[in-house]
C-alpha cells in the first residue's frame, strides 16, 4: 500500500523522487489516482498552464528552455512536461528534451518530465492532463507543456493549456500550413522563431493576413505575433510580455474559468469513456458479445441496435 498523503507531502516539499512516483502512478493508471487528485484539491488549479506546439524543428525545446530561465529569474517554481513521439514498433521514445534542458537539470525549482505519447493522437500523451494536475498540485506556479511536432490535426493542446503558443519558423511553409492544421484557431500567441532567417517578415505578414480573415467580437483576444531567436535568447522578453497580457485577459474576462470548466468536462468524459472501454474489453470473450457479433455478421442485426443492447447490459 502506498502512503499517498506522505507521498504528496514530500512532493510539495520539493522532493523530485516523490513527484516522479506520482506521475509514474498517473502514467500506469494506478488505483490510487482518485486519492491523489483529492489530496491536491484546489491546489491543482493554481498553476498557469502554457502549451507550446508547432512543427518539428521550429525550436520548441529551445523556447521552453528560455522560458524556464525567464520564470526562474522571477523566482517562480516551474514544471515542464515534454511529450515525445513513441515508436510504432517498440513503443519507446528518445525523450531527448532533457538533453536540451541541461541548464535546469540540477535546479530544485524546476521539474522536467519527458513523456512518451505511446501512440496517443493529438500531440500529447493520454496521461498529460493528470500529470499537469500533479505538477500544479505540488506547487509549480507555471507548467509548460511541449507537444510532439504537430502535423495537420494535432491540436489537442488547446483543450489543456490556459495559454497556447504556436511556434513557426520562416522558410518552412508553416504560415500556409497553419490554415490546414487548424493551428490558426488554437493559437493565443504566435512565436516566429529563428527570426534571423530570411523571410521572417513575410511569415509575420502571412499570419497577420490570415488572422484578418477571421471575425472577432469586440474585446475578444487577438493573438499576438512575436519574433524571437531563441538560440540567442532574443525576443524572449516579448514572448513573456505576450503571455502575461493573455493571462490578465483570461482573468479579467472570465475566460480562464470557462476554459478550465471545458477542460474538466473533457477530462471527466475521457475518464468515463476509458472505464467504459475497459468494461467492454472484459466482455470480448463473453457469450453476449459473441452472439451479437454473430448476428451482425450474418445480417440478422444492425450494429447500432447491437451496440445499444450491449450498453444496456453494462448497467
Amino acid at each position: 500500500m502506498t502512503d499517498i498523503s506522505g507521498l504528496v507531502g514530500a512532493a510539495r516539499d520539493g522532493d523530485p523522487r516523490s513527484v516522479a512516483r506520482l506521475i509514474s502512478m498517473v502514467e500506469r493508471d494506478a488505483a490510487e489516482l482518485a486519492e491523489i487528485a483529492a489530496a491536491f484539491g484546489a491546489d491543482a488549479q493554481r498553476a498557469h498552464v502554457i502549451g507550446l506546439t508547432g512543427s518539428p524543428g521550429v525550436g520548441k525545446s529551445t523556447i521552453t528552455n528560455e522560458l524556464v530561465s525567464a520564470y526562474r529569474a522571477q523566482g517562480r517554481r516551474i514544471g515542464v512536461l515534454a511529450v515525445d513521439p513513441s515508436s510504432p514498433f517498440s513503443g519507446g521514445a528518445i525523450l531527448g528534451d532533457r538533453v536540451r534542458m541541461q541548464d535546469h537539470a540540477t535546479d530544485p525549482g524546476v521539474y522536467i518530465r519527458s513523456m512518451s505519447s505511446r501512440g496517443h493522437l493529438g500531440g500529447l500523451s493520454a496521461a498529460t492532463t493528470a500529470a499537469v494536475r500533479v505538477l500544479a498540485g505540488v506547487g509549480c506556479d507555471v507548467v509548460l507543456v511541449e507537444t510532439v511536432g504537430v502535423g495537420q490535426a494535432e491540436v489537442e493542446i488547446a483543450s489543456l493549456a490556459d495559454t497556447t503558443l504556436v511556434l513557426l519558423a520562416p522558410g518552412m511553409g508553416d504560415a500556409i500550413q497553419a490554415v490546414k492544421a487548424g493551428i490558426l484557431e488554437i493559437a493565443d500567441i504566435f512565436v516566429v522563431n529563428k527570426a534571423d532567417r530570411d523571410g521572417v517578415d513575410a511569415t509575420v505578414r502571412d499570419i497577420q493576413g490570415m488572422m484578418a480573415l477571421g471575425e472577432r467580437a469586440p474585446g475578444e483576444w487577438r493573438p499576438r505575433v512575436v519574433k524571437a531567436v531563441a538560440s540567442r535568447a532574443e525576443g524572449i522578453d516579448d514572448v513573456m510580455t505576450a503571455i502575461t497580457e493573455h493571462w490578465v485577459y483570461l482573468d479579467k474576462t472570465g475566460e480562464l474559468r470557462k476554459r478550465r470548466e471545458q477542460r474538466a468536462a473533457a477530462e471527466i468524459e475521457a475518464l468515463v469513456l476509458g472505464r467504459l472501454r475497459k468494461r467492454i474489453g472484459s466482455l470480448r470473450g463473453s457469450h453476449s458479445l459473441g452472439e451479437l457479433a454473430s448476428k451482425v455478421a450474418a445480417g440478422a442485426l444492425d450494429p447500432y441496435t447491437a451496440a445499444e443492447e450491449l450498453l444496456s447490459g453494462l448497467g
